[in-house]
């Protein structure tokens, strides 16, 4: 379908993006769909194609110094043309924000921050020919922080505050530009951020909050709020100042009771059982072999930001630079040992999920 308007959602492998990607296809959109998840991808594509719509793909993180470049290209190679960007890839990472190290922080800040401006600045030639649109998803908790949210809610309201200004730059060049607040959604967030949904506050399914965004986009508001009355909570909870602590207190996240993984050979289990290892237990195994090659316990450590993934490669490369075989080796080993112990949960394709912090 070259010529046909065309948008582009990240983080389009689960929840909100997913249900956005099949919206927009269903509405007429051609869809550039973006995530880490090379076969939740495939499915998503094959779903709307045979459904007479369009959707390319981009398998990348958007965090890699690439991810714009080439969800641009593609977006131009398969459509011809950009009308609108959804950035909504994220993931939250509990924790006290003092008790957070500053690879957790930075990771919060270039996945919701940084890597959505990278991409709308690759973007905007296109969006300005098209008189196009940007959209950031952004949270609740970007108006009125949660205790235990760490570096999330500071990302959040960064790109709250982007949102409103990209609006009043971009307005001379025909851009629209709109912040969303999608209020609390049914998705893997909570899980893949070790922590219990709380149940005193209504979720709203993918597709709803997917529905809000679509119209939103449709009648180029600047601010969509998916769930309305739960977006007035927080306007009243920013308002209230310090006379709304004691209650948003009240909602501070619980570290989820059992956090699944797999066991390295597919099966499912429960990693309470694992809980009881600690960071130096799971290590110990491999030891020798990151002394031999000099991989510190510590750059480990301050890799394992729940909700994140990891990719060998990407992580290899991070620690040494051009790593050898023996240097991807010795990582490979030490990734499946913190997987063993309920650490991170293998995703194929040298791919990891973080699904706990180090003690």
């Amino acid at each position: 379908m070259p010529n046909a308007r065309t948008m582009v959602v990240t983080g389009a492998s689960s929840g909100i993006g997913r249900a956005l990607a099949f919206e927009a296809a269903h509405d007429g959109f051609a869809v550039v769909a973006v995530a880490r998840r090379t076969e939740l991808l495939a499915e998503i594509a094959l779903h709307i194609r045979a459904g007479g719509g369009a959707c390319a793909v981009v398998p990348t993180d958007v965090r890699a110094g690439d991810a714009p470049g080439r969800i641009v290209d593609t977006a131009l190679q398969a459509f011809g043309r950009i009308d609108v960007v959804v950035n909504n890839a994220g993931g939250g990472a509990y924790g006290a924000l003092l008790e957070q190290s500053d690879a957790a922080l930075e990771a919060q800040w270039q996945l919701h921050v940084a890597a959505p401006l990278r991409i709308a600045r690759a973007a905007l030639p296109h969006l300005e020919k098209s008189r196009g649109q940007l959209i950031f998803v952004g949270s609740g908790i970007a108006r009125v922080p949660v205790p235990q949210y760490g570096g999330y809610a500071l990302a959040k309201a960064a790109i709250r505050t982007a949102a409103i200004q990209l609006r009043r730059e971009l307005r001379d060049a025909g851009v629209s530009v709109a912040y969303v607040d999608p209020g609390l959604v049914a998705t893997e967030f909570h899980e893949a951020a070790g922590v219990e949904r709380d149940p005193r506050v209504k979720a709203a399914s993918p597709e709803r909050v997917a529905h809000s965004i679509l119209r939103g986009i449709k009648r180029r508001r600047p601010t969509i709020n998916a769930q309305w009355w739960q977006s007035a909570g927080t306007v009243l909870g920013e308002f209230a100042g310090t006379l709304a602590d004691r209650t948003v207190s009240t909602f501070t996240p619980k570290p989820a009771s059992v956090i699944p993984t797999v066991a390295p050979e597919g099966r499912e289990v429960e990693g309470q059982a694992n809980q009881t290892t600690s960071f130096e237990e799971a290590l110990e195994p491999v030891a020798r072999r990151m002394e031999r090659v000099k991989l510190s316990a510590t750059f480990v450590r301050e890799a394992l930001v729940p909700g994140v993934t990891l990719e060998l490669n990407e992580l290899a490369m991070r620690w040494a630079g051009m790593p050898n075989k023996n240097e991807r080796a010795a990582m490979h080993e030490v990734l499946d040992a913190l997987a063993a112990s309920g650490y991170l949960e293998p995703m194929g394709d040298e791919t990891w999920k973080v699904v706990r912090a180090a003690d």
